[in-house]
């Protein structure tokens, strides 16, 4: 057993742990995109976006590109978003067979946008 490669891995995995970066990542899977566009279609604050930016490219998960005065964010590696489509998967599978699909699908309620957090 490697210790060294499952503490990676988990350390890896605790970036897919926010809703949020979730969000992102997503949306990076369409392309690459400017902080303010990232903003304009994930209605989260800038600077909470760019908490959750800092910690993606921080771990290697995105990567980024400077041109003028924007910061161009792209997946570091194309298999990121697959992983998350996977877990996607298995999340509604196991659902599906516990009977709680219902509960996953049902409308958002006390959300605003993709990625945010109700307050109750």
């Amino acid at each position: 057993m490697n210790e060294r490669i499952y503490e990676a891995q988990a350390e890896l995995c605790r970036v897919f742990t926010h809703p949020t970066r979730i969000a992102i990542l997503e949306l990076l899977g369409n392309g690459e995109r400017t902080v303010g566009e990232l903003v304009e279609e994930s209605g989260v604050p800038q600077p909470t976006l760019s908490q959750h930016l800092s910690v993606l490219r921080s771990r290697g998960v995105v990567s980024t590109r400077r041109e003028g005065t924007s910061v161009h964010y792209k997946l570091a590696n194309p298999r990121i978003l697959e992983a998350c489509k996977i877990m996607r998967s298995v999340l509604m599978e196991t659902a599906r067979e516990s009977g709680r699909l219902a509960e996953l699908a049902e409308p958002e309620t006390g959300r605003k946008k993709a990625g945010r957090r109700s307050r109750s």
